[in-house]
């Protein structure tokens, strides 16, 4: 194992890391492990091919898919929410864009605010979590929200938006948005291991995710949606993280020109030492992206260097595994190969 294998190694034994980390540069792996277990009630192993949920790194695919329907000619960046929307969610503003929703700029309430502040494990969903298995039925979650300020004014993180964008992109393409997300990002990325799961129907080689309460061993299932939108809910590997990165910046979901648009800065976010484009957390002073999500049970970080080819990447079922192993990432990787 290599010194950079060693430090990640007895990082997650004294961290009691469970998840899946992994390095590769140019495509070829430099580190890649599995760690602990993806079911803990049946002493399943996490493997490099375990599916995790990766949460809000779902926005980067709801980006794609949104940017590929305006190559396509379906919608632009200047489309209002309002025109797609009709009478539905009354309280966005109708000179919301669809490039306000991406850029978190949009101002509409949101219904899970994380600058509130609080335990992730706090939020209470205010429908049941069986029923949110389409983006249509979001609609109730997502109503009666006021508008936070007017559309453009600032940045202001916004998961509603993201449903939002979900709704327009089937409204006005006639199709489910989970076979959006696959038929245009995933199938032109060869992620076959990357799909809209049902949290109540995991099929083997998926990770189930716990809460942190000490001593015992207790499932997210009925803190999340039981099926994602466009917020998040997606399951992924360590492999299709990688590969999405090697197709975004080849040009094979949307242009070049286009994947460039969304990984260029949009926004400073100073409270976060981050920059935001069109779905994708940017690095404050140079172009790498790095996608982030977290909620109950879940944490996920990957880190993507287009410049030198190097990404890294940590799936965790737990709700706060990822960061540590991906910070020390962060400090002892270096674009030089060695």
């Amino acid at each position: 194992m290599t010194v950079l294998g060693d430090g990640v190694d007895a990082l997650a034994r004294e961290s009691g890391f469970s998840g899946v980390v992994s390095v590769d540069r140019g495509g070829v792996p430099v580190f890649a492990e599995a760690y602990s277990l993806a079911d803990r009630r049946h002493h399943v192993a996490n493997t490099l091919e375990t599916r995790f949920g990766i949460v809000s790194g779902t926005k980067g695919l709801t980006a794609l898919t949104v940017v590929s329907l305006i190559e396509h000619g379906a919608l632009s960046l200047s489309t209002t929410a309002r025109s797609v929307l009709g009478r539905d969610l009354p309280l966005i503003d109708q000179r919301v864009t669809v490039e306000h929703l991406l850029g978190h700029r949009s101002g509409i309430g949101d219904y899970f605010d994380e600058d509130a502040g609080g335990e992730i494990t706090d939020y209470q969903l205010t429908v049941p979590a069986h029923e949110l298995s389409t983006t249509e039925a979001y609609l109730p979650v997502l109503d009666g929200y006021p508008a936070k300020f007017p559309p453009g004014e600032r940045f202001s993180y916004c998961n509603s938006g993201y449903v939002v964008l979900a709704l327009i992109a089937e409204r006005v393409a006639g199709r489910p948005f989970h076979e959006l997300v696959r038929d245009r990002v995933c199938a032109p990325a060869d992620m076959c291991g990357t799909e809209f799961l049902r949290s109540d129907e995991l099929p083997p080689g998926t990770a189930t995710g716990y809460l942190p309460i000490e001593g015992v061993s207790r499932t997210n299932v009925f803190h999340l949606p039981v099926r994602g939108s466009g917020d998040g809910g997606i399951y992924s590997t360590a492999d299709d993280i990688s590969a999405l990165w090697r197709v975004l910046f080849a040009g094979r979901i949307v242009s070049r020109d286009w994947g460039a648009t969304m990984t260029r800065r949009h926004s400073d976010v100073p409270s976060k030492d981050r920059r935001y484009g069109l779905g994708f957390w940017l690095h404050a002073s140079n172009d790498t992206v790095m996608p982030t999500g977290y909620d109950a049970g879940v944490s996920f970080r990957s880190v993507h260097d287009p410049q030198a080819c190097l990404t890294h990447t940590v799936l965790s079922n737990t709700s706060d595994d990822a960061w540590k192993i991906s910070r020390y990432l962060d400090q002892n990787l270096v674009p030089e190969s060695g």
